[in-house]
């Protein structure tokens, strides 16, 4: 119930979400439409879910050489969720969809990840599909798309390769015509991939009747040469197993083996794979390698993927936000039962007395509050961030510009901040469970295992921060950064109270000190050395982010609830502890600070 009134909060009383109905689009809904949607995701989450998280974690999925098995449960959760409707539920009504607001869709989905991320939802699914609705031919919509919305067919995305994990760059599968008539396939211009693919989460299973494999690969010259970069890179849709022009199964298996499982830290009920690309154990129509269909244009595949990118960044950002709040809400109810010590009274601790419950401590309150700051405030801001998508699908022209640009340098964020953070938050998680917190009598380790994967899913910490200083901010001129500013000013224009006023006066100030930053780490002729620091400059961009997504909660709650009174105390906490941090990380990027980038490789 707890992340219930969370969410609650943060989509009617903050966001006011339920003013995307006087759009036409959301026009059928309402806060019970919402509401009943919410409902049923917490049921199934509940129910479906979480009692099953440590067995996912305990019985990996295995390989029996020819399919891979997975417990019951994840069967159940998957059917479950697929009857949900949430595989379609921002998609239009004449399709099968709900037509939700995607703000709604990722805090219901928010509850799956609550209870067992590693169980998931459909995330890379529904990425697929939506990627093809946007770049994909008619057909292609109609075949795989839309059956990957009703269940039917699952979906993935194969950027890494065992030799090139971030560096698309360096990609080396190969995409070949497939005969003189490849053009006329009425799929899409047909081709034969070779290669493999590295890291694929839901690679193979037996969930759905089929997976849709989006592959980027080059596509070679008459010369046999491909274009060197990522601007020779074209995109397919290589299915698991052949369909014809109706969706229907053709009986052929198409060339994509599972060559292993990547047994992991964490998530480790999510299968993931190493696949090999026509390798020939399953030769189909009488030729060499993988039948993939051409998506959009030849050598624009990764503009495509970006795409599903985009999409799939915050929603690891939400799932390692939620990792944080399960951790949250286990160490504080261990908290407010276990009890240990005595309190330390004008003259000092008295044996005799009875042992106090541990959130009775100071240090105990201290971490509790940071994991409440990190995970209560990256929900905040991963749902403002599914708040602007919508923005940008259905607000009036101007509102799709600032949705736009305000996406372009909070998307990094979205997905980098609850990754560091909430990875803190489920340290401290463990700490308050003491010797207990990492044995597996209690949940908080799996979390900690589960959330470490996510600064390195969908592009690493590094990639993400140079991606941030080395591109979005300067785009346009820093078009990103100016509408944030305007919309952090708008927010301590409303600061009236002496707290308040006192929040939005260190939020101006850290925000100046990012500007600052911004343009003291390009001066200079070695962009190697701006980016020298780019991980603690994404730091502090994130921390005033979060600084200004605090004070608007604390100005939304005004109440004296204690759920009010909660927030506001985080905020201050936030305030207090964590905003003075970015002093430190600012420093290395202004002065260009050349510590990391000098050392030399045998000094290590």
């Amino acid at each position: 119930m707890r992340l219930r009134h969370t969410v609650d909060f943060l989509l009617y009383d903050w966001l006011n979400v339920t003013r995307l109905t006087e759009r036409e689009r959301f026009a059928d809904h309402s806060r019970d439409t919402f509401d009943a949607v919410l409902d049923t995701c917490e049921r199934i989450a509940r129910d479906k879910y979480a009692p099953f998280n440590r067995t996912v974690d305990v019985e990996e999925p295995a390989f029996d050489g020819e399919k891979v098995i997975l417990p019951a449960c994840t069967q159940d959760a998957h059917d479950a969720y697929v009857q949900s409707g949430m595989l379609s539920a921002a998609q239009d009504a004449d399709i099968g969809g709900m037509q939700l607001p995607y703000t709604v869709e990722a805090a219901a989905n928010a509850f799956f990840a609550c209870a067992s991320v590693s169980i998931g939802g459909g995330m890379l699914t529904v990425g697929n599909a939506n990627l093809l609705m946007k770049h994909g031919s008619v057909l292609q919509k109609e075949v795989f798309a839309l059956n990957e919305f009703n269940g039917r067919f699952s979906g993935t995305m194969c950027l890494s390769e065992p030799q090139a994990g971030s560096s698309l760059s360096d990609v080396a599968t190969r995409a070949t015509p497939d005969g003189e008539d490849h053009a006329q396939d009425p799929l899409g211009p047909r081709y034969r991939l070779k290669g493999n693919k590295m890291w694929i989460s839901t690679g193979d299973h037996e969930l759905s009747e089929n997976i849709i494999h989006l592959v980027l690969a080059k596509i070679p010259g008459p010369d046999g040469k491909t274009i060197a970069g990522t601007k020779g890179i074209s995109l397919f849709i290589v299915p698991k197993k052949l369909v014809d022009t109706h969706g229907q199964l053709t009986g052929e298996r198409n060339d994509v083996a599972l060559a292993g499982l990547n047994h992991k830290l964490g998530w480790r009920g999510t299968v993931n794979t190493l696949l090999n690309f026509g390798e020939g154990k399953y030769p189909v129509r009488g030729g060499a390698g993988a039948i993939g269909y051409l998506v959009g244009e030849q050598g624009k595949g990764l503009q495509c993927m970006f795409h599903m990118m985009n999409e799939a960044r915050i929603g690891v950002g939400l799932a390692a936000t939620m990792l944080g709040l399960a951790g949250y809400y286990a160490s504080l109810d261990y908290a407010q039962t276990r009890t240990q010590g005595r309190p330390v009274g004008p003259a000092g601790k008295d044996p005799a007395q009875a042992p106090v419950r541990l959130i009775e401590h100071a240090d105990i309150k201290r971490m509790l509050l940071a994991q409440k700051a990190y995970g209560e405030g990256a929900l905040a801001l991963g749902l403002y961030g599914a708040q602007l998508v919508d923005e940008l699908h259905t607000g009036t022209p101007e509102q799709q510009h600032q949705a736009q640009w305000l996406l372009e340098v909070l998307t990094p964020i979205i997905k980098s901040w609850p990754s560091e953070w909430c990875l803190e938050a489920n340290s401290l998680a463990i700490q308050i469970h003491g010797g207990y917190g990492y044995t597996r009598d209690f949940p908080v380790e799996q979390y900690w295992r589960d959330q470490r994967l996510n600064m390195i899913h969908e592009g690493t910490h590094g990639i993400q921060a140079m991606d941030l200083l080395g591109r979005k901010v300067l785009l346009e001129k820093g078009m990103g950064l100016q509408l944030l500013g305007e919309r952090m000013q708008a927010t301590m224009a409303r600061a009236h109270t002496d707290e308040t006023k006192a929040y939005a006066h260190a939020l101006n100030h850290a925000w100046s000190e990012v500007l600052q930053a911004t343009h003291a780490a390009w001066q200079g002729a070695d962009p190697a050395l701006s980016l020298a620091n780019a991980v603690p400059y994404m730091q502090a961009f994130g921390h005033t982010v979060l600084a200004w997504v605090w004070l608007e909660l604390h100005l939304a709650s005004t109440g004296t609830e204690a759920a009010h009174v909660g927030r506001r105390q985080a905020c201050q906490f936030f305030y207090h502890y964590e905003l003075p941090k970015m002093g430190a990380w600012l420093k290395v990027v202004s002065s260009r600070d050349a510590t990391c980038a000098e050392m030399p490789e045998d000094a290590f």
